[in-house]
């Protein structure tokens, strides 16, 4: 499967990553590469309880839109 997962920097120096198909998902690292890495355990955490329990896996349904400031 993929997802689509967002990459920002904090106002700390952090890199913060969240995967909006998964409602909650959200990690960061001090480094881009740290911080997809924990998104990537972070889903794969997320599938394994919710097939675990039963609980479908949501269909990844994902628009780009760029809005012009």
């Amino acid at each position: 499967m993929k997802f689509l997962v967002t990459l920002e920097k904090d106002e700390d120096g952090y890199y913060v990553t969240e995967c909006p198909s998964l409602p909650g998902c959200v990690s960061q690292g001090q480094t881009p590469e740290e911080a997809l890495a924990n998104i990537r355990e972070a889903i794969e955490g997320i599938l394994e309880l919710r097939l675990r329990k039963g609980l479908p896996v949501p269909a990844v349904e994902v628009s780009e839109i760029e809005v012009a400031v």
